[in-house]
């Protein structure tokens, strides 16, 4: 059976509001990467140098030499940047998570003391900020584990949450074990989720990697300062304009000591920051905070998906969906199922595509596996619970005796004529409208009629999705 991993739903077309504190319409996570001393050198036991995220143009790796200049464009961050930056946010009162590469933080303890005064949140960057993507699982757990502890040492703290950036495949399921508030190995939503890891609940905070002072150093990316905060600027508009429209949102920005730390650059962050706190409703959170508030006001909530069903609990859940027909329902755990289908509009769709790709045959005798509407079977209390619900929903089950020999009269009619029973979606109806919609539609031709009498089956189906998933 394939099953597909990734997940394209999301929240789904509905976000939950993310009602944070005092009413916010906006929460601005500022992330601050600490790797300065953490990346590839030879002096930390890698075999090139570092070659990543610099104002040095075209820059590769220098096997086995290191690379004099890239070195002090890091050594920059860590001299000059840092202090430039702290002394901004802590000016303005506005306190960032620390993306803390541990061995990078071993190697700056004034700088640690200066983050830890300033009651920023340091999470875990990783053991060393180098490329994980040919790791073996194995190494890159045990690297995890190492930077617990070397972090641990070093902070005199646990890390509260976890972002490698240059990440495996593995990655966020590694470090969903090792029970962190939050990891942010993800670029995919704007608000926080849950995953399922084993038997707990991991909360994952995306990150972002446009609204990114790295982007100072990449093609096609921002050359002034101006450029930087018009982009934040329109980012945020547009997130605080939802916001106000009832919907909350989060924004985060990614910076980086070397980077945003330069004169001409930070000048943009600075007209943003004021921009920003110049407007009511905005919320500055350590995303250590986001995760608190998230975990008590949208917990998480297991229910048995329908993609991770055996065969078996599926069909018994949804064999019938379609009335008497538990073979789509079979046909269909077959498909590529995934997130995506864990949920009514999901899980319809892949019923439906069984449905449609049937025989005709299989297809009319899905049709008339359904019952007549106020007819034998109804008298006879011998619907199935689904059909019962739907009919006693417009009053098909009160039906006078003059009604009642008008529905059974119009049964014998249609099902004479197009080979079928009358199907509608009863629960879109009333009683009246029902009955026009039976005289109307026995006056079609049949081919007519099937396709119609599909389509009701098909909304039928959703109506009892709705009722099972969101």
């Amino acid at each position: 059976m394939p099953r597909y991993p990734r997940d394209m739903r999301g929240h789904g077309p509905t976000p939950p509001d993310a009602q944070w504190p005092g009413g916010a319409k906006i929460a601005v996570s500022i992330v601050l990467n600490y790797e300065e001393g953490g990346e590839n050198n030879i002096l930390h036991g890698d075999g090139q140098s570092e070659a990543f995220l610099s104002d040095i143009a075209g820059a590769a790796q220098w096997p086995g030499q290191r690379h004099w200049n890239m070195e002090s464009i890091y050594e920059y961050g860590a001299r000059a940047g840092f202090w430039r930056l702290h002394r901004l946010f802590t000016g303005l009162d506005i306190p960032v998570t620390v993306y803390g590469v541990a061995t990078a933080l071993a190697r700056s303890p004034e700088q640690v003391a200066a983050m830890q005064a300033a009651g920023w949140e340091i999470a875990s960057h990783g053991l060393k900020w180098v490329e994980h993507r040919d790791m073996p699982e194995e190494e890159e757990r045990r690297q995890i584990a190492e930077a617990i502890r070397l972090h641990t040492e070093v902070t005199g703290q646990r890390p509260t949450g976890w972002y490698t950036g240059r990440c495996s495949v593995n990655t966020v399921r590694l470090t969903a074990e090792q029970g962190f508030d939050w990891i942010s190995d993800t670029y995919d939503d704007d608000l926080p989720y849950w995953i399922e890891a084993g038997e707990r609940d991991q909360l994952v905070i995306p990150y972002t990697l446009e609204a990114n002072d790295m982007r100072f150093a990449t093609a096609p990316g921002y050359i002034t300062g101006e450029q930087f905060f018009q982009y934040l600027k329109d980012s945020f508009d547009t997130l605080y304009a939802e916001g106000e429209a009832g919907a909350a949102r989060m924004f985060s920005i990614g910076l980086h000591c070397r980077l945003i730390g330069r004169p001409g650059k930070i000048a943009g962050l600075k007209r943003f920051l004021d921009y920003a706190r110049g407007h009511e409703g905005v919320w500055f959170p350590r995303r250590l905070d986001i995760a608190r508030h998230w975990a008590a006001t949208h917990p998480p909530r297991r229910f048995e998906r329908p993609s991770r069903m055996t065969r078996d609990s599926f069909i018994a859940a949804f064999g019938g969906i379609f009335e008497h027909s538990p073979w789509i329902a079979d046909r269909a755990f077959d498909l590529e199922l995934g997130p995506a289908h864990d949920c009514a509009t999901g899980l319809h769709n892949a019923l439906a595509r069984v449905f449609r790709s049937a025989m005709p045959a299989e297809r009319l005798g899905v049709l008339q596996a359904h019952p007549d509407l106020a007819g034998k079977l109804a008298a006879a209390a011998r619907l199935t619970p689904e059909s019962t619900q739907e009919q006693q929903s417009a009053g098909l089950d009160a039906l006078t005796d003059a009604e009642r020999e008008t529905f059974q009269a119009l049964n014998d009619d249609y099902t004479r004529k197009h080979g079928f029973p009358f199907i509608i979606a009863v629960r879109d109806h009333t009683k009246a409208g029902i009955l026009h919609a039976f005289q109307t539609r026995l006056a079609n031709d049949s081919e007519t009629e099937f396709q119609t009498a599909c389509a009701q089956v098909e909304r039928i189906a959703a109506l009892r999705l709705q009722d099972m998933l969101k």
